[in-house]
């Protein structure tokens, strides 16, 4: 019998192997590919050509991750489900900005509304920005073209970000009410179960397994959704901005990504002493 090609995605230890491939590309590869796209002194068309394919590389890569995670939610058991949505091979860092499993989608709009807010801003605020201190020193020396491109924006890029910025202050907490629910339903449908079984081992454990592999079916539902709002406002601000606000945006973002894995910066935040009240 014709058995069909294993899906990769099987075990989400899987998928925190493929997570450590993809970070590493990002980190490795195509960030220090658009950084170097971005300052280029060149004015050629060649040098354009570069910068859009970099862009488009970087999009492409952030959205074959949402896709990846898709898959894998989907072939996910209900036990495995659980560590999508939490998580395992993210830092303590990283956490605090997941929702439903990733990035929070506000993280994509607050760090688009940095760069219109701080374009400009000569403040020498060490804690300004999205950028690492060794990072700053890379944005110096930049065509016009890119040190520009976030000053005076049209009003229809900032009408389209309003709307981007509106549309998921509408779905997160919609998408977040809906797994409260689920979970509710969850537990709910164990307590009421399990006290007409409770005589009964077996049919208790039965029960709770019902219960769990509906509510995963539940939850996975949202997961999907969650991750299809995080793709959309990418692909939302890709089609909103020119070729060089989307470098820039990208490079913002990538740096974040990168920045809540640095060492020195996590072992400083795990050390960060705090008050309880």
């Amino acid at each position: 019998m014709h058995k069909s090609a294993a899906n990769p995605f099987k075990k989400t230890r899987r998928f925190a192997d493929f997570y450590a491939e993809w970070f590493d590309a990002l980190e490795r590869t195509l960030l220090p590919l658009l950084r170097d796209s971005l300052s280029s002194s060149s004015s050629s068309s060649s040098t354009s050509v570069q910068l859009s394919a970099a862009v488009h590389a970087l999009h492409c890569h952030l959205q074959s991750y949402y896709s990846a995670l898709n898959l894998a939610a989907s072939s996910s058991s209900a036990d495995q489900l659980p560590r999508l949505l939490c998580p395992p091979w993210r830092n303590s860092l990283e956490r605090p900005f997941l929702f439903l499993g990733d990035l929070h989608p506000y993280v994509f709009t607050t760090l688009l509304r940095s760069l219109i807010e701080n374009d400009g801003d000569d403040s020498d605020d060490e804690g300004a920005g999205v950028f690492l201190e060794d990072d700053c020193n890379q944005l110096s020396g930049r065509p016009w073209q890119v040190l520009t491109a976030w000053k005076n924006p049209s009003k229809h890029t900032i009408s389209r970000m309003e709307q981007i910025e509106c549309g998921v202050r509408l779905m997160v907490p919609a998408l977040w009410d809906r797994a409260k629910a689920e979970q509710a339903h969850f537990a709910d449908r164990v307590a009421d179960q399990w006290m007409k079984a409770s005589s009964k081992k077996k049919e208790t454990m039965a029960t709770v397994g019902k219960a769990a592999a509906a509510a995963a079916q539940g939850l996975a539902g949202v997961f999907l959704d969650a991750n299809r709002l995080r793709k959309s406002v990418l692909a939302d601000i890709m089609s909103a901005t020119n070729l060089y606000q989307a470098g820039l945006f990208l490079e913002a973002l990538a740096q974040f990504l990168v920045g809540l894995r640095d060492p020195e910066l996590l072992e400083k935040f795990q050390h960060c002493p705090v008050k309880m009240r």
